[in-house]
Parts: C-alpha cells; sequence; structure tokens
C-alpha cells in the first residue's frame, strides 16, 4: 500500500503521464489540496521553468525527433527529475510528478524505463491521464500557454497528433482517468480512492521487468 509520508518514513510519488493539455497539472493541483501532508510538485513544468531558453523546450520536447541536438540533455533532465523525486521522498515527503513521457525521439531515450528504476523500492503510482483528440484541440483553441492550435480549416497540427499516439506507450498504468469526463477533482479523488484501496501499484515494476 502506498502511505503519505509523515516524516518519520519514505514518502508516496504520484506520476501523472499525460499529453500536452490532458490535464495533469490540473489534476495536479486538485490533489495537492486534498493531501493530507505537503505534497511537492516537481513536474515538466516546474524543471522547464528553470532551463534556460535556449535549451527549452527541454523536457517538453515534443514526439518527432525535432531537436536531436536537445536530447541528451533531456534524458540528463529526467534522470535529474527521478533522482530528485526520489531524494523528496527519503526525506519523508510526499511528491506529485506531472509529465508527458514518450521515446519518440530521432533516437530512444528509455526515459520511463529509467525512472522506474530509479523510483524502485518507493511505492510509486503511475496514473494516465487520458484526454480524447478532439477535447485537447478545444483546450487547445481556447487560447494561452502558447500550445499549438487547429488550422484555418480545423486542421490538427501534426505534432498535436504524434503527442496523442506516442505518450501513452507501453501504456502501463496502475490507474487511469479521462478528463474528458471527470473533473480534476473528480481525478484526484480517484487517485485517492486508488491510494486508500490498498493495492501495491505495479505499473513501474513492470516497466523494470520490460526493461
Amino acid at each position: 500500500m502506498v502511505t503519505q509520508g509523515d516524516g518519520t518514513g519514505a514518502g508516496s510519488v504520484v506520476i501523472l503521464n499525460g499529453a500536452p493539455r490532458a490535464g495533469k497539472s490540473s489534476i495536479a493541483r486538485a490533489l495537492q489540496e486534498r493531501w493530507p501532508t505537503p505534497l511537492v510538485n516537481l513536474g515538466v513544468d516546474l524543471t522547464n521553468g528553470a532551463t534556460p531558453a535556449a535549451y527549452r523546450p527541454g523536457m517538453g520536447l515534443r514526439p518527432g525527433g525535432e531537436r536531436p541536438d536537445l536530447e541528451d540533455l533531456v534524458a540528463r533532465l529526467y534522470r535529474a527529475l527521478y533522482d530528485s523525486v526520489a531524494a523528496h521522498c527519503r526525506h519523508g515527503l510526499d511528491v506529485v510528478v506531472d509529465v508527458g513521457h514518450h521515446d519518440a525521439y530521432a533516437r530512444p531515450l528509455g526515459t520511463l524505463a529509467d525512472a522506474a528504476r530509479r523510483l524502485e523500492g518507493l511505492g510509486a503510482l503511475l496514473v494516465g491521464v487520458r484526454c480524447p483528440l478532439e477535447v485537447i484541440m478545444a483546450r487547445r483553441d481556447a487560447g494561452g500557454g502558447g500550445y499549438a492550435r487547429s488550422g484555418p480549416g480545423g486542421e490538427v497540427p501534426e505534432p498535436v497528433r504524434r503527442w496523442q499516439r506516442e505518450v501513452h506507450r507501453p501504456g502501463i498504468y496502475d490507474l487511469e482517468v479521462d478528463t474528458s469526463v471527470m473533473t480534476p477533482d473528480e481525478c484526484a479523488e480517484r487517485v485517492l480512492e486508488h491510494l486508500g484501496a490498498d493495492r501495491p501499484p505495479t505499473a513501474l515494476a513492470r516497466l523494470r521487468a520490460g526493461a
């Protein structure tokens, strides 16, 4: 069972994986509001905000192998992120991580399998945050954040389609939520219910075995 950290033992980890605009950040905030102890968000937005502009989008590098010059940095940033997550947990802090893992770079980087190895023994819960393409595009078209929007005839940009194809491969999760039919609050409640149901997470162990 995953238990919230109380300062005397290892903390908990919840990883929210999904495409941009799927609703991961909103779920993370909803979890922070409900969590009984301090829940630290160490997601991709925090890391990218700390990355110099010349090296962005850093860990947000989208599928397609568009910037092979950044890929070594992306791999190192992911390694550093999950080492930091593990360090927080070993100090009894709980962590939520909102990310968009994929392996459709110019060469495979194996960031998710590597994360699974770095978090071994910490009982991390891996949550797939799904959202249909049409809802993703409606959120993008609503503006804000510099996200790619629909073309003049309603065309979906190919990079957005690549995110939808790649972000949930291999699709091994402990829990999945769909933000087109669930609010962030409902998704957060589902995560908390799962954590309280005494079902040990297995997704990262399966990813380690597969790697």
